[in-house]
């Protein structure tokens, strides 16, 4: 039973996600990762959100470039917690590039709720806020999650690299 699934609009989004299956992996939260594109698949991707609840699913990561139809379109079918990714657009020169997902995301209507994560860290962040969301009914993922934390906060060096006056 995956905890979450993850969907991305094509295989070229992948490398993006592989920071968000890793969180997930080191929290030991069973997830699974799908293709299906809000546009060129879309039965694909409404019978995969249909079945998520009633496979065990508590939250959908969706990650998509360019227009990222891919979140909203995940959310309009579901009352499970979407959150979307942005990813940058492959082979084009768009010049807004994955600014374009970013603001995709963030401008869902009202009623149809979005989470959307940030640039270049939203992968990693969207597997942890993944973690809080099972964490608020799951003591164990909880602690998992709280015991990840400390200790990236424990790995961060405090050391000043200035050189300060004496």
């Amino acid at each position: 039973m995956s905890k979450v699934m993850i969907l991305i609009g094509s295989d070229s989004d992948s490398p993006y996600m592989l920071p968000a299956i890793d969180v997930l992996n080191a929290l030991a939260i069973p997830h699974r990762v799908h293709v299906a594109s809000a546009h060129r698949t879309p039965d694909r991707v409404r019978s995969l959100v249909e079945i998520a609840r009633s496979a065990g699913c508590k939250v959908i990561i969706a990650a998509a470039g360019m227009s990222a139809a891919l979140p909203g379109d995940v959310a309009a079918l579901t009352t499970l917690p979407v959150l979307g990714v942005p990813v940058p657009a492959q082979g084009t020169k768009s010049p807004l590039n994955d600014l374009a997902a970013l603001l995709s995301i963030t401008q869902m209507p009202p009623g149809t709720p979005v989470g959307a994560l940030g640039l270049d860290s939203g992968a990693v962040n969207a597997a942890l806020l993944a973690a809080a969301i099972i964490g608020t009914y799951d003591n164990d993922v909880e602690n998992r999650l709280s015991h990840y934390r400390k200790k990236k906060s424990d790995s961060v060096d405090i050391t000043p690299t200035f050189r300060q006056k004496s």
